[in-house]
């Protein structure tokens, strides 16, 4: 080997091996560090020249510390850009998210244990269990998201199609459906919107002069048109958190203003679901009621359902009815 081969490369090896091989409990001597250059044909004959090295390193910005156990000497990163415990919280939350698909959960994974070193990327081998969690189906949700970036900022319309998942009888498997027939929707995107652990996509429709909301993850063939986004008005008036709070489940309904009335121990659900902005009513000593505009479906329904006798519908008299309608078909249903 030629003396000084391979110079060019050294600082760029010598980052790579520390920001891969080291840590506050995994300090690298200068004498591995010549082993692991050589083998990646750098030619060290100098020890003095690797100490300003790692100095330039320091100059550079990168947290290289010397530490010493006894009388070894050694050298490790001492921070990252993200630390373990972020990492950590970071992988947790894609293992356990239902938006993002098996195959892209790996693939996430492998890629946050590159900013960590080779030994705490092992402590990132990890499972997170949660109850019931399923994972998405459509991995190609995330070129859907970042094709509807790209029209938002370009304030372009796009074009989909949309399907839902339907069973099929006899080969008894779950397949796509497309809606309308495999029609395309054409739509003005505005927003992206993170509900109930799935994206939904907040668009205006010419058709029907209103907002609408799609599932991310069952749209395909997303295709940016030359044509103006269109209702930027009808979206700021709405208030996308407030739009956001009203859609349960983010399935549609008609949007109505109804009264409600809630126990006091209710009162973080109700915060929770609506924000904290509600202007509430004391009604007696252990309830208050809340006037607000609600997409009233049966997830609406469902909702007040499980909080029990604790919540009640006050008004309007038809959105009672409703309800009470379909409670009585329940029971009756179970007979």
């Amino acid at each position: 080997m030629a003396k000084g081969a391979n110079q060019k490369g050294k600082l760029l090896w010598l980052a790579r091996i520390l920001q891969e091989q080291t840590d506050e409990d995994h300090p690298m001597t200068i004498r591995r560090m010549i082993d692991l250059l050589q083998a990646q044909g750098v030619d060290v004959r100098d020890r003095k020249s690797l100490y300003d090295d790692l100095e330039t390193l320091r100059v550079f910005g990168m947290d290289v510390v010397k530490s010493r156990d006894g009388r070894t000497c050694g050298y490790f990163v001492a921070s990252r850009t993200f630390e373990l415990p972020e990492l950590k919280l970071l992988v947790d939350a894609v293992q356990s998210s239902r938006f993002i698909t098996r195959q892209k959960t790996d693939q996430l994974i492998r890629k946050l244990e590159g900013l960590a070193s080779v030994h705490q990327a092992r402590t990132l081998q990890r499972q997170v269990y949660v109850a019931g969690r399923i994972k998405a189906m459509n991995e190609s949700i995330y070129y859907s998201v970042d094709a509807i970036h790209a029209a938002i900022g370009a304030g372009k319309q796009i074009r989909f199609r949309y399907f839902e998942w339907a069973l099929v009888w006899g080969a008894e498997k779950v397949a796509r459906r497309l809606r309308r027939e495999g029609g395309w929707y054409q739509v003005s995107p505005w927003a992206l919107i993170w509900d109930n652990e799935n994206y939904y996509l907040v668009a205006y429709e010419s058709e029907s002069a209103q907002l609408r909301h799609y599932r991310v993850d069952k749209m395909q063939d997303i295709t940016l048109s030359q044509l103006p986004r269109e209702g930027g008005e009808l979206f700021r008036a709405a208030d996308p958190a407030a739009y956001a709070g009203r859609m349960f489940g983010m399935f549609n309904g008609e949007q109505e203003s109804v009264r409600l009335r809630f126990e006091n121990r209710l009162i973080g659900v109700v915060t929770d679901r609506f924000g904290k902005e509600l202007f509430l009513n004391p009604d007696g000593d252990g309830h208050f009621t809340v006037s607000l505009k609600a997409a009233v479906s049966p997830q609406f329904f469902a909702w007040i359902f499980a909080l029990g006798g604790g919540a009640e519908i006050l008004s309007p008299a038809s959105v009672r009815e409703r309800y009470q309608a379909l409670l009585q078909k329940e029971l009756e249903g179970m007979k």
